[in-house]
């Protein structure tokens, strides 16, 4: 497994960006030529480029988080699979007037940068998108504005609160009510970014979701937001599973068993699919 740690200068932004990427590479036991088949001998160069997990941060954290508090760097090495970090600041994977449009550089700058840069699919089907609280909002955003691009998402205690349900009526001269002590800027951001309302539209449009995975801590105070909110997807047509794990909260402990949970989901068809299944 190689990480890297790369200070970019962003065309969306206009400024620099911190991002985490973590690809495979030849472990010990392979330089030692365990596991590999006869004759095949241990190599930088992949076999085909690798899929790929964008994983979003939650409020507070950035880039290194994910790596800091979870073994991610361990689940992609056994999975062989690209994990891509950023720094997102705290503005929800959004646009928000005057704000650095977080949105359009998620949408389209990191990926064109990740598969410019670094052996990692640009197929769809090897493509998946992740993230805890506000980054399971942006997880939902996302793959919801985008379903084409993802072969599927999974939101981890997702912070739906952040986005009120009825937004199709926002009124940009008010503000959001507070989330866990923090209020978001409310000014300009626009109604595409309602999982509500994104989901419903897909389902009107008959639009193909891509799979979900959505799970919650049943001490989380949005376990009961979470679940009904995958309900409503299966209500519309969604491929959704929900996991949940009893006595858990809003914490890292949960969010590391939950990224390996979701990393043995994740339906796959790349050269290096079976690679690193286990249960947990």
């Amino acid at each position: 497994m190689a990480k890297f740690v790369c200070n970019v200068i962003s065309y969306t932004l206009r400024r620099t960006v911190d991002i985490t990427v973590i690809v495979p590479t030849p472990t010990i036991p392979e330089s030692m030529g365990m596991g590999l088949a006869e004759g095949e001998k241990p190599s930088h160069t992949p076999k085909a480029p690798y899929p790929v997990l964008y994983l979003l941060h939650g409020t507070g954290n950035n880039h290194a988080t994910w790596s800091g508090y979870t073994k991610i760097e361990l689940y992609a090495e056994e999975h062989q699979i690209a994990v891509v970090n950023m720094s997102a600041e705290n503005l929800d994977y959004v646009t928000y007037e005057g704000r650095d449009d977080f949105f359009r550089f998620m949408s389209e700058e990191l990926p064109d940068f990740v598969t410019g840069i670094f052996p990692i699919s640009k197929k769809p089907e090897d493509t998946y998108i992740a993230g805890l609280s506000m980054g399971g909002y942006g997880t939902l955003v996302h793959a919801l504005n985008f379903p084409e691009r993802f072969c599927a998402f999974g939101a981890l205690s997702a912070g739906i609160g952040l986005c009120p349900k009825d937004l199709e009526h926002f009124d940009p001269k008010d503000e959001p009510a507070p989330m866990g002590g923090l209020t978001r800027p409310a000014r300009g951001r626009k109604p595409e970014t309602n999982p509500y309302s994104l989901a419903r539209k897909l389902a009107a449009e008959g639009t193909k979701f891509p799979k979900g995975y959505i799970c919650c801590g049943t001490k989380d105070g949005g376990y009961e937001t979470n679940k009904e909110y995958c309900g409503m997807l299966k209500e519309l047509g969604a491929d959704v599973t929900w996991d949940e794990i009893e006595g858990m909260a809003h914490e890292w402990r949960f969010w590391d068993i939950e990224i390996e949970r979701f990393l043995n989901w994740i339906p796959r068809t790349d050269i290096y699919a079976q690679k690193g299944k286990r249960k947990v």
